[in-house]
């Protein structure tokens, strides 16, 4: 799949690099909180060896920018579900 097509596109290609390097990073957070969807939306995610990733992304945000970390997080989420409904828009 062409991630960069959709937008997010570079958040979830290198969530899933960082999932598959065991690599800690907002960007496989990210995907690790989308995987369901994006796993039924024909996207192969690997299996994440993170429990709660919301709460590791949060976590994650607020010892980089503790005052941001609420807007960032959200923001990120958007990003996500903002992909999701592209590529099913796409299919």
């Amino acid at each position: 799949m062409e991630y960069d097509a959709f937008p997010a596109g570079d958040l979830i290609r290198q969530g899933i690099k960082d999932i598959q390097a065991g690599l800690e990073s907002p960007q496989a957070f990210l995907v690790a909180v989308g995987r369901p969807r994006l796993s039924r939306i024909g996207i192969s995610v690997p299996e994440s060896p993170f429990t709660s990733p919301e709460l590791r992304l949060y976590e994650y945000l607020c010892r980089t920018d503790p005052d941001a970390a609420h807007s960032r997080y959200n923001a990120l989420i958007r990003r996500l579900v903002s992909f999701e409904r592209a590529v099913e828009c796409a299919s």
